[in-house]
């Protein structure tokens, strides 16, 4: 992944198999995991923007509980 979204106002790759996007909005940046918005997450930096995709790709899927 090379980090070239900084002068981007849209920048788009894949992690670990998994389309991350991030737009800049107003001065914002919005992120997209799967090609869908994620809801109420926006950041100020395009940097804190991946890092927060890459930790939400990396973290194990919560279970369904057995009862």
């Amino acid at each position: 992944m090379q980090a070239t979204y900084e002068a981007e106002s849209f920048w788009s790759d894949t992690y670990r198999g998994r389309p991350i996007a991030i737009l800049n909005h107003c001065g914002r940046w919005l992120v997209y995991l799967d090609h869908v918005l994620q809801p109420r997450m926006q950041f100020d930096s395009a940097e804190a923007a991946v890092n927060w995709l890459q930790r939400k790709v990396d973290r194990p899927r919560a279970r369904s509980r057995l009862h």
